[in-house]
């Protein structure tokens, strides 16, 4: 977390101070680092140098435009998980033969989409999925690239809501349907099976779950090829973890060095798909304290960022260290405090008896390692504004995402012509749509006149 220290007694990231850029967007914002990002995905890529391998940035860990770019610039393709995703790709300038489709649900639209832009491969995890990919290929003339995502039923001893290499999970195609699945992809029209791929889980602290997975998907490559299928490019998901709080991940060498030792003379292109280790401790999270409440048995600290903003905690149960924006004296106490938003639900809650310094109305706190799986699952809940997300570099931000307004979020929704305001009551909010000269709902939601 180098990116983010304290200097002359004020958290900064990079050069930038925290405090004034409160000022500048207001609180809760997220600020990410690029220089944490850019370091992140060169020690990532430069762990690998010497083999065939293809980094692709999974876009479902942290989607904003500015933050794919920035990697797209070092060379990064995409792992994405739906057209939107495939669409961000896109705009920040991922070439096309970089970019991964993946997830158990694309639908015909979104595979369209994918073989229109000419991607690397899809991730075909069903066998319905792949006979509707033949079809939708086939309608349009060409072949779609595909690899067959393997579950490996591999424990990745990491959270249950983020394992997903295991037989129980949804993700993936058994091992012991894999001849049924290869049989019938030879019979269907506009497939070019080329590969197969494996995703375990994400958030991984240890190379053993790996080890049993890769393992498999290598043995099940050798007697594929053997059996005479064209298999060329191996795709070994993502999902190495950071350190949140006492955690020791594997560090790139030991990741790459395993690949070495697996994959010492297979003839084979590698793909993976790293996203939190990429982003994730390159942002945080920063808020405003509201109120300090003494409840009957414990403190209350209440600052203005809701689950809203940040649900890991209320989802996970995840631990984000949470530290003043400025820094505590070194002989003041510390005491336990429950960390909670002002969204009106218990679950609204980001650590409980946690140990903090003093704090204040006013104060500014900002949650670490909040740069994957943060901003990027946001909502409007309670008709709360998402917080704005802002990029550093050196001693220069940019507002990458700003705070939505409360209008903003009204105008998505319409009126029926039954709740049209009457006698002049209430703002109108856009105009009506006559299709075929019967009234139609349009942005205004009222019948023609």
């Amino acid at each position: 977390m180098t990116a983010f220290s304290y200097r002359t007694g004020a958290l900064h990231a990079e050069a930038v101070p925290m405090e004034a850029l409160a000022e500048a967007v207001g609180t809760p914002f997220y600020c990410y680092a690029a220089t944490a990002i850019e370091t992140a995905y060169t020690d990532f890529a430069g762990a690998l140098s010497g083999l065939p391998a293809t980094v692709c940035y999974a876009l479902k860990a942290n989607g904003n435009l500015a933050v794919v770019r920035t990697l797209a610039r070092l060379g990064a393709g995409a792992d994405v998980v739906s057209g939107g995703e495939l669409q961000i790709a896109l705009a920040a300038g991922v070439p096309t033969e970089k970019i991964v489709f993946a997830g158990v649900g694309k639908t015909a639209a979104e595979m369209a989409a994918g073989l229109d832009a000419g991607i690397l491969q899809f991730n075909v995890e069903s066998l319905p999925e792949l006979e509707l990919l033949s079809q939708v290929a086939q309608d349009k003339g060409l072949r779609a690239p595909v690899a067959l995502r393997i579950n490996p039923d591999v424990d990745a001893r990491t959270h249950k809501n983020i394992s997903t290499g295991k037989a129980e999970n949804k993700f993936g195609i058994d091992l012991d349907q894999v001849p049924a699945v290869i049989e019938r992809a030879a019979a269907l029209p506009g497939l070019s099976v080329e590969g197969l791929a494996v995703h375990i889980g994400s958030q991984l602290t240890e190379t053993a779950p790996y080890r049993a997975a890769f393992t498999r998907l290598i043995d099940l490559y050798r007697s594929l090829r053997t059996a005479g299928l064209p298999l060329r490019r191996l795709d070994f998901g993502g999902g190495l973890g950071i350190t949140y709080r006492d955690e020791t991940p594997p560090d790139m060498a030991a990741y790459a060095n395993l690949v070495r030792e697996l994959t010492t003379g297979l003839e084979a292109d590698l793909v993976f798909e790293p996203g939190r280790r990429l982003v994730g401790n390159a942002g945080i999270l920063v808020t405003r304290v509201l109120y300090v409440k003494d409840g009957a048995e414990r403190r209350f600290v209440i600052v203005d960022a809701g689950m809203n903003d940040l649900i890991r905690p209320p989802l996970y149960d995840a631990w984000h260290e949470i530290v003043p924006v400025r820094e505590p004296a070194a002989n003041v106490d510390w005491a336990p405090v429950d960390v909670v938003g002002p969204v009106c639900e218990s679950t609204d809650t980001f650590a409980r008896q946690r140990s903090l310094p003093p704090l204040a109305s006013g104060d500014l706190v900002a949650f670490r390692s909040t740069g994957a799986y943060s901003a990027v699952m946001a909502s409007s809940y309670n008709c709360r504004p998402p917080a704005p997300e802002v990029l550093v570099r050196g001693s220069e931000f940019a507002v990458v995402r700003p705070r939505p307004d409360v209008a903003e979020i009204i105008a998505r929704d319409t009126l029926p012509m039954w709740l049209e305001p009457a006698d002049g009551a209430g703002e109108p909010i856009g105009e009506p749509i006559v299709v075929a000269g019967k009234a139609a709902l349009g942005a205004r939601g009222r019948s023609a006149r």
